[in-house]
Protein backbone atom coordinates (compact mmCIF):
# COMPACT_ATOMS: atom_id res chain seq x y z
CA UNK A 1 0.00 0.00 0.00
CA UNK A 2 2.77 2.43 0.87
CA UNK A 3 4.73 1.99 -2.45
CA UNK A 4 1.47 2.07 -4.58
CA UNK A 5 -0.32 4.89 -2.42
CA UNK A 6 2.34 7.21 -1.09
CA UNK A 7 3.25 8.35 2.59
CA UNK A 8 -0.43 9.22 3.76
CA UNK A 9 -2.72 6.47 2.33
CA UNK A 10 -6.17 6.37 3.13
CA UNK A 11 -8.35 3.12 3.26
CA UNK A 12 -11.77 1.87 5.50
CA UNK A 13 -12.28 -1.14 8.26
CA UNK A 14 -15.57 -1.56 8.15
CA UNK A 15 -16.87 1.90 8.88
CA UNK A 16 -13.17 3.00 10.51
CA UNK A 17 -11.44 5.64 8.32
CA UNK A 18 -7.79 4.71 8.68
CA UNK A 19 -4.50 6.47 7.64
CA UNK A 20 -1.19 4.24 6.76
CA UNK A 21 1.67 6.83 7.72
CA UNK A 22 5.31 6.37 6.41
CA UNK A 23 7.46 8.87 6.23
CA UNK A 24 9.31 10.09 9.22
CA UNK A 25 8.02 13.70 9.24
CA UNK A 26 4.70 12.44 9.70
CA UNK A 27 5.40 9.82 12.16
CA UNK A 28 7.27 12.84 14.35
CA UNK A 29 3.78 14.67 13.87
CA UNK A 30 1.79 12.03 15.56
CA UNK A 31 4.41 10.30 18.19
CA UNK A 32 6.10 13.73 19.38
CA UNK A 33 4.78 16.80 18.23
CA UNK A 34 0.90 16.07 18.44
CA UNK A 35 0.94 13.52 20.86
CA UNK A 36 -1.56 15.15 23.06
CA UNK A 37 -4.33 14.68 20.22
CA UNK A 38 -3.76 10.54 20.10
CA UNK A 39 -4.98 7.69 22.37
CA UNK A 40 -3.73 3.85 21.54
CA UNK A 41 -5.41 2.66 18.97
CA UNK A 42 -8.32 0.13 19.00
CA UNK A 43 -5.49 -3.17 19.07
CA UNK A 44 -4.53 -1.76 22.54
CA UNK A 45 -7.77 -1.12 24.00
CA UNK A 46 -8.54 -4.55 22.91
CA UNK A 47 -5.35 -5.38 24.79
CA UNK A 48 -7.11 -4.97 28.23
CA UNK A 49 -8.74 -7.85 27.99
CA UNK A 50 -5.36 -9.54 28.72
CA UNK A 51 -3.99 -6.66 30.31
CA UNK A 52 -6.09 -4.74 32.28
CA UNK A 53 -5.07 -1.45 32.93
CA UNK A 54 -1.42 -2.02 32.93
CA UNK A 55 1.20 0.49 31.31
CA UNK A 56 0.72 -0.65 27.99
CA UNK A 57 -2.95 0.17 27.46
CA UNK A 58 -3.80 2.66 30.25
CA UNK A 59 -3.93 6.54 29.12
CA UNK A 60 -3.08 10.10 30.06
CA UNK A 61 -2.71 10.93 33.61
CA UNK A 62 -3.31 7.31 34.98
CA UNK A 63 0.00 6.32 32.24
CA UNK A 64 1.64 8.89 33.33
CA UNK A 65 1.40 7.93 36.94
CA UNK A 66 2.06 4.98 36.15
CA UNK A 67 5.06 5.19 34.00
CA UNK A 68 6.72 7.71 36.90
CA UNK A 69 6.26 4.24 39.29
CA UNK A 70 7.92 1.52 36.99
CA UNK A 71 10.84 3.89 35.53
CA UNK A 72 13.12 3.01 38.96
CA UNK A 73 13.27 -0.27 37.64
CA UNK A 74 15.72 0.39 34.42
CA UNK A 75 17.85 3.41 36.00
CA UNK A 76 20.96 2.57 34.53
CA UNK A 77 22.01 2.10 38.45
CA UNK A 78 19.97 -0.98 38.02
CA UNK A 79 21.48 -1.94 34.57
CA UNK A 80 24.71 -3.21 36.14
CA UNK A 81 23.14 -5.94 38.16
CA UNK A 82 20.60 -6.65 35.36
CA UNK A 83 23.48 -7.64 32.47
CA UNK A 84 24.96 -10.27 35.08
CA UNK A 85 21.54 -12.18 35.26
CA UNK A 86 21.40 -11.63 31.65
CA UNK A 87 24.38 -13.40 30.84
CA UNK A 88 24.64 -16.11 33.77
CA UNK A 89 20.94 -17.29 31.54
CA UNK A 90 22.79 -16.83 28.62
CA UNK A 91 25.37 -19.52 29.68
CA UNK A 92 23.00 -22.14 31.26
CA UNK A 93 21.35 -22.26 27.87
CA UNK A 94 24.40 -22.65 25.29
CA UNK A 95 25.54 -24.94 28.29
CA UNK A 96 22.57 -27.15 27.31
CA UNK A 97 23.26 -27.06 23.39
CA UNK A 98 24.74 -30.26 21.87
CA UNK A 99 27.51 -30.08 18.88
CA UNK A 100 25.13 -30.58 15.70
CA UNK A 101 21.80 -30.40 17.75
CA UNK A 102 19.02 -29.12 16.07
CA UNK A 103 17.94 -26.27 18.07
CA UNK A 104 14.01 -24.41 17.68
CA UNK A 105 15.69 -20.66 18.07
CA UNK A 106 12.37 -19.01 18.61
CA UNK A 107 11.57 -21.12 21.71
CA UNK A 108 14.85 -21.09 23.03
CA UNK A 109 14.77 -17.14 22.80
CA UNK A 110 11.64 -17.16 24.08
CA UNK A 111 12.50 -19.01 27.37
CA UNK A 112 15.66 -17.50 27.51
CA UNK A 113 13.93 -13.92 27.88
CA UNK A 114 11.17 -15.29 30.43
CA UNK A 115 14.24 -16.57 32.27
CA UNK A 116 16.18 -13.09 32.12
CA UNK A 117 12.68 -11.08 33.10
CA UNK A 118 11.67 -13.37 35.49
CA UNK A 119 14.80 -12.97 37.88
CA UNK A 120 15.67 -8.95 36.87
CA UNK A 121 12.23 -7.78 37.51
CA UNK A 122 10.48 -10.07 39.83
CA UNK A 123 13.94 -11.94 41.52
CA UNK A 124 12.06 -15.28 40.50
CA UNK A 125 12.98 -18.52 38.25
CA UNK A 126 10.03 -18.81 36.31
CA UNK A 127 12.15 -21.02 33.42
CA UNK A 128 10.36 -24.43 34.57
CA UNK A 129 7.36 -22.75 33.60
CA UNK A 130 8.60 -21.36 29.87
CA UNK A 131 6.68 -23.86 28.27
CA UNK A 132 2.93 -23.42 29.75
CA UNK A 133 3.40 -19.69 29.16
CA UNK A 134 4.87 -19.26 25.88
CA UNK A 135 1.92 -22.08 24.96
CA UNK A 136 -1.00 -19.45 26.16
CA UNK A 137 1.41 -16.26 24.84
CA UNK A 138 1.16 -18.34 21.42
CA UNK A 139 -2.92 -18.49 22.18
CA UNK A 140 -3.26 -15.05 23.22
CA UNK A 141 -1.72 -13.35 19.75
CA UNK A 142 -3.80 -15.45 17.69
CA UNK A 143 -6.79 -14.89 19.43
CA UNK A 144 -5.92 -11.22 18.90
CA UNK A 145 -6.95 -11.18 15.02
CA UNK A 146 -10.24 -12.31 15.83
CA UNK A 147 -10.54 -9.87 18.80
CA UNK A 148 -9.89 -6.86 16.39
CA UNK A 149 -12.79 -7.80 14.57
CA UNK A 150 -16.02 -5.71 14.41
CA UNK A 151 -18.75 -6.94 17.09
CA UNK A 152 -15.64 -8.91 18.60
CA UNK A 153 -17.00 -7.80 22.00
CA UNK A 154 -20.08 -9.67 21.58
CA UNK A 155 -17.79 -12.45 20.40
CA UNK A 156 -15.76 -13.13 22.65
CA UNK A 157 -19.23 -13.69 25.35
CA UNK A 158 -20.06 -16.45 23.14
CA UNK A 159 -18.84 -20.57 24.53
CA UNK A 160 -16.77 -20.93 20.97
CA UNK A 161 -13.35 -22.92 21.11
CA UNK A 162 -11.60 -20.44 20.36
CA UNK A 163 -12.76 -18.37 23.08
CA UNK A 164 -12.25 -21.00 25.88
CA UNK A 165 -8.51 -21.20 24.63
CA UNK A 166 -8.14 -17.74 25.01
CA UNK A 167 -9.19 -18.07 28.61
CA UNK A 168 -7.61 -21.22 29.35
CA UNK A 169 -4.41 -19.28 28.46
CA UNK A 170 -5.22 -16.04 30.75
CA UNK A 171 -6.11 -18.50 33.44
CA UNK A 172 -2.50 -19.75 33.06
CA UNK A 173 -0.85 -16.36 32.61
CA UNK A 174 -2.53 -15.04 35.79
CA UNK A 175 -1.83 -18.39 37.36
CA UNK A 176 2.04 -17.65 37.28
CA UNK A 177 1.85 -13.76 37.99
CA UNK A 178 -0.96 -13.95 40.94
CA UNK A 179 1.71 -16.50 42.16
CA UNK A 180 4.34 -14.18 42.22
CA UNK A 181 2.59 -11.87 43.84
CA UNK A 182 0.58 -13.52 46.76
CA UNK A 183 4.48 -15.35 47.41
CA UNK A 184 5.95 -11.82 48.37
CA UNK A 185 3.30 -10.70 49.89
CA UNK A 186 3.15 -13.16 52.20
CA UNK A 187 6.80 -13.09 52.40
CA UNK A 188 7.14 -9.31 53.61
CA UNK A 189 10.38 -9.21 51.81
CA UNK A 190 11.19 -6.23 50.05
CA UNK A 191 13.71 -7.27 47.06
CA UNK A 192 14.32 -4.23 45.69
CA UNK A 193 12.66 -5.28 42.44
CA UNK A 194 10.11 -4.13 40.52
CA UNK A 195 7.52 -6.37 41.94
CA UNK A 196 8.15 -5.24 45.19
CA UNK A 197 8.30 -1.31 44.32
CA UNK A 198 4.55 -2.22 43.19
CA UNK A 199 3.53 -3.59 45.72
CA UNK A 200 4.97 -1.39 48.41
CA UNK A 201 3.31 1.62 46.13
CA UNK A 202 -0.03 3.69 47.88
CA UNK A 203 -2.73 4.15 45.55
CA UNK A 204 -3.44 7.77 44.95
CA UNK A 205 -7.36 7.23 45.40
CA UNK A 206 -7.31 4.86 47.94
CA UNK A 207 -4.31 5.90 50.21
CA UNK A 208 -3.46 2.06 50.68
CA UNK A 209 -1.26 0.03 48.85
CA UNK A 210 -1.86 -1.36 45.31
CA UNK A 211 -4.80 -3.86 45.05
CA UNK A 212 -4.15 -7.77 43.48
CA UNK A 213 -5.44 -7.06 40.55
CA UNK A 214 -3.66 -3.53 40.11
CA UNK A 215 -0.32 -5.38 40.46
CA UNK A 216 -1.22 -7.96 38.46
CA UNK A 217 -1.78 -5.81 35.76
CA UNK A 218 1.32 -3.70 35.83
CA UNK A 219 3.69 -7.27 36.39
CA UNK A 220 1.60 -9.14 33.70
CA UNK A 221 2.25 -6.08 31.13
CA UNK A 222 6.11 -6.16 32.15
CA UNK A 223 6.38 -9.99 31.77
CA UNK A 224 4.78 -10.56 28.57
CA UNK A 225 6.08 -6.67 27.25
CA UNK A 226 9.62 -7.53 28.04
CA UNK A 227 10.18 -11.23 26.82
CA UNK A 228 8.37 -11.74 23.75
CA UNK A 229 9.47 -8.61 21.93
CA UNK A 230 13.39 -9.70 22.80
CA UNK A 231 12.99 -13.11 21.71
CA UNK A 232 11.71 -12.00 18.83
CA UNK A 233 14.70 -9.66 17.94
CA UNK A 234 16.97 -11.98 18.73
CA UNK A 235 15.68 -15.13 16.78
CA UNK A 236 15.33 -12.94 13.74
CA UNK A 237 19.63 -11.55 14.25
CA UNK A 238 20.21 -16.00 14.25
CA UNK A 239 18.36 -16.40 11.09
CA UNK A 240 20.39 -13.34 9.45
CA UNK A 241 23.57 -13.92 10.47
CA UNK A 242 23.16 -17.21 9.29
CA UNK A 243 22.78 -15.59 6.42
CA UNK A 244 25.47 -13.32 6.07
CA UNK A 245 28.68 -15.14 7.01
CA UNK A 246 31.09 -11.97 6.76
CA UNK A 247 28.88 -10.01 9.27
CA UNK A 248 28.62 -12.88 11.39
CA UNK A 249 32.67 -13.49 11.22
CA UNK A 250 32.93 -9.68 12.26
CA UNK A 251 30.65 -10.25 15.37
CA UNK A 252 32.55 -13.59 16.09
CA UNK A 253 36.25 -11.57 15.62
CA UNK A 254 34.79 -8.61 17.77
CA UNK A 255 33.69 -10.80 20.58
CA UNK A 256 36.56 -12.67 21.34
CA UNK A 257 38.63 -9.68 20.89
CA UNK A 258 36.48 -7.63 23.76
CA UNK A 259 35.81 -10.69 25.77
CA UNK A 260 38.87 -12.61 25.70
CA UNK A 261 36.56 -15.49 26.38
CA UNK A 262 35.30 -14.29 29.50
CA UNK A 263 31.74 -12.99 30.22
CA UNK A 264 29.92 -9.67 28.50
CA UNK A 265 29.21 -7.57 31.50
CA UNK A 266 27.79 -4.01 31.59
CA UNK A 267 30.79 -2.15 31.12
CA UNK A 268 31.61 -4.26 28.18
CA UNK A 269 28.72 -2.56 26.30
CA UNK A 270 30.40 0.33 25.34
CA UNK A 271 33.11 -1.59 23.81
CA UNK A 272 30.85 -4.41 21.85
CA UNK A 273 29.90 -1.61 19.06
CA UNK A 274 29.83 -4.34 16.32
CA UNK A 275 27.62 -6.90 18.13
CA UNK A 276 24.99 -3.85 18.48
CA UNK A 277 24.96 -2.81 15.18
CA UNK A 278 24.23 -5.97 13.92
CA UNK A 279 21.01 -6.11 16.45
CA UNK A 280 20.27 -2.28 15.22
CA UNK A 281 20.09 -3.58 11.79
CA UNK A 282 18.14 -6.78 12.86
CA UNK A 283 15.77 -4.46 14.34
CA UNK A 284 15.59 -2.63 11.22
CA UNK A 285 14.87 -5.42 9.39
CA UNK A 286 12.34 -7.79 11.34
CA UNK A 287 10.93 -5.15 14.20
CA UNK A 288 9.23 -7.07 16.52
CA UNK A 289 6.63 -3.80 17.05
CA UNK A 290 5.92 -3.92 13.15
CA UNK A 291 2.91 -1.74 13.03
CA UNK A 292 1.82 1.42 15.53
CA UNK A 293 -1.74 2.32 16.19
CA UNK A 294 -2.72 5.77 17.24
CA UNK A 295 -6.18 7.07 17.75
CA UNK A 296 -6.73 11.07 16.87
CA UNK A 297 -8.87 12.81 19.05
CA UNK A 298 -9.89 15.63 16.90
CA UNK A 299 -8.88 17.07 13.30
CA UNK A 300 -5.18 17.67 12.82
CA UNK A 301 -3.01 18.41 9.48
CA UNK A 302 -0.76 16.50 8.32
CA UNK A 303 1.42 16.56 5.12
CA UNK A 304 -1.32 19.20 3.91
CA UNK A 305 -4.50 16.71 4.11
CA UNK A 306 -7.17 17.25 7.28
CA UNK A 307 -7.31 13.81 9.42
CA UNK A 308 -10.68 13.68 10.93
CA UNK A 309 -11.02 13.39 14.42
CA UNK A 310 -11.35 9.56 15.28
CA UNK A 311 -9.40 8.32 12.36
CA UNK A 312 -7.35 5.43 13.38
CA UNK A 313 -3.36 6.18 12.03
CA UNK A 314 -1.21 3.28 11.25
CA UNK A 315 2.68 3.98 11.90
CA UNK A 316 4.73 0.71 10.26
CA UNK A 317 8.54 0.45 11.12
CA UNK A 318 8.24 -2.29 9.16
CA UNK A 319 7.52 -0.44 6.42
CA UNK A 320 9.79 2.96 7.12
CA UNK A 321 12.82 1.06 7.84
CA UNK A 322 12.66 -0.78 4.29
CA UNK A 323 12.21 2.16 2.56
CA UNK A 324 15.16 2.94 0.10
CA UNK A 325 15.20 6.35 0.77
CA UNK A 326 16.59 6.02 4.12
CA UNK A 327 18.08 2.62 3.46
CA UNK A 328 19.39 1.74 0.28
CA UNK A 329 19.20 -1.81 -0.77
CA UNK A 330 17.02 -1.91 2.24
CA UNK A 331 16.35 -5.81 2.31
CA UNK A 332 20.17 -6.74 2.24
CA UNK A 333 21.28 -7.03 5.71
CA UNK A 334 24.27 -4.53 6.71
CA UNK A 335 25.28 -3.60 10.20
CA UNK A 336 27.61 -0.81 8.69
CA UNK A 337 24.17 1.10 8.74
CA UNK A 338 24.90 1.77 11.93
CA UNK A 339 27.94 3.91 11.72
CA UNK A 340 27.09 6.98 14.05
CA UNK A 341 27.64 8.63 10.63
CA UNK A 342 25.45 6.75 8.87
CA UNK A 343 23.01 6.93 11.88
CA UNK A 344 23.56 11.26 11.44
CA UNK A 345 22.75 11.00 7.78
CA UNK A 346 19.36 9.43 8.10
CA UNK A 347 15.37 11.62 9.50
CA UNK A 348 15.11 10.50 13.17
CA UNK A 349 11.52 8.57 12.46
CA UNK A 350 13.38 6.96 9.68
CA UNK A 351 14.02 3.67 12.96
CA UNK A 352 11.53 3.98 15.34
CA UNK A 353 11.46 0.26 16.42
CA UNK A 354 10.28 1.20 20.13
CA UNK A 355 8.16 3.76 19.30
CA UNK A 356 8.67 7.46 20.15
CA UNK A 357 7.38 10.16 22.72
CA UNK A 358 6.19 9.98 25.96
CA UNK A 359 5.24 6.55 25.32
CA UNK A 360 8.28 5.18 23.98
CA UNK A 361 9.27 1.44 24.99
CA UNK A 362 10.16 1.61 29.05
CA UNK A 363 12.23 -0.85 28.55
CA UNK A 364 14.52 0.42 25.43
CA UNK A 365 18.02 0.38 27.20
CA UNK A 366 16.94 -2.98 29.00
CA UNK A 367 16.61 -4.99 25.57
CA UNK A 368 19.27 -3.01 23.94
CA UNK A 369 21.59 -4.32 26.44
CA UNK A 370 19.82 -8.01 26.65
CA UNK A 371 20.29 -8.30 22.90
CA UNK A 372 23.95 -7.04 22.88
CA UNK A 373 24.77 -9.52 25.73
CA UNK A 374 23.05 -12.52 24.50
CA UNK A 375 24.50 -12.27 21.19
CA UNK A 376 28.01 -12.17 22.74
CA UNK A 377 27.68 -15.07 24.86
CA UNK A 378 26.20 -17.53 23.05
CA UNK A 379 28.63 -16.71 19.79
CA UNK A 380 31.68 -17.28 21.81
CA UNK A 381 30.59 -20.74 21.71
CA UNK A 382 28.46 -21.28 19.14
CA UNK A 383 26.99 -20.38 15.40
CA UNK A 384 23.88 -21.37 13.90
CA UNK A 385 23.33 -22.87 10.64
CA UNK A 386 19.60 -22.90 8.90
CA UNK A 387 18.62 -26.50 9.04
CA UNK A 388 18.00 -27.71 5.55
CA UNK A 389 14.09 -27.57 4.42
CA UNK A 390 13.45 -24.87 6.54
CA UNK A 391 10.92 -22.10 5.05
CA UNK A 392 11.31 -18.65 6.63
CA UNK A 393 8.33 -16.06 6.56
CA UNK A 394 7.22 -13.60 8.86
CA UNK A 395 3.67 -13.97 11.01
CA UNK A 396 2.52 -10.39 12.10
CA UNK A 397 0.57 -10.84 14.84
CA UNK A 398 0.84 -8.41 17.72
CA UNK A 399 5.04 -8.68 17.34
CA UNK A 400 6.69 -10.12 14.13
CA UNK A 401 6.64 -13.74 14.66
CA UNK A 402 8.33 -17.16 12.07
CA UNK A 403 5.11 -18.48 10.39
CA UNK A 404 7.24 -21.82 11.03
CA UNK A 405 9.53 -21.27 13.66
CA UNK A 406 13.46 -21.65 13.27
CA UNK A 407 15.44 -24.73 13.19
CA UNK A 408 19.16 -24.36 12.94
CA UNK A 409 21.59 -26.34 13.54
CA UNK A 410 24.15 -25.89 16.28
CA UNK A 411 27.70 -25.48 15.35
CA UNK A 412 30.50 -25.09 17.83
CA UNK A 413 33.50 -22.83 17.97
CA UNK A 414 36.07 -24.51 19.28
CA UNK A 415 38.66 -22.38 19.64
CA UNK A 416 36.47 -20.55 22.36
CA UNK A 417 36.18 -21.47 26.55
CA UNK A 418 33.04 -21.53 28.17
Amino acid sequence: MARQYGELAYFRLGRQDVYLVTHPDFVREILVNNQANFTKSRALQRARILLGEGLLTSEDQQHVRQRRLVQPAFHRERLAGYARVMSGCTVRLRERWKPGAIVEVSEEMMRLTLSVVGKTLFSADIESEASQIGEAMTTVLKMFRMLMMPFSEYLEKLPLPSIRRFEKARRQLDATVYGLIRQRRNSGEDTGDLLSMLLLTQDEDSGGPMTEKQARDEALTLLLAGHETTAQALTWTWYLLSQYPECERRLHEEVDSVLQGRLPSFEDLARLHYTEMVFAEALRMYPPAWAIGRKAKGDFELGGATIPGHSICILSPYVVQRDARWFPNPERFDPERWTPEARESRPKFSYFPFGGGSRVCIGERFAWMEGVIVLATLAQSWRLRLAPDQRIEPLPLVTLRTKHGMRMIAEPRAHTSS
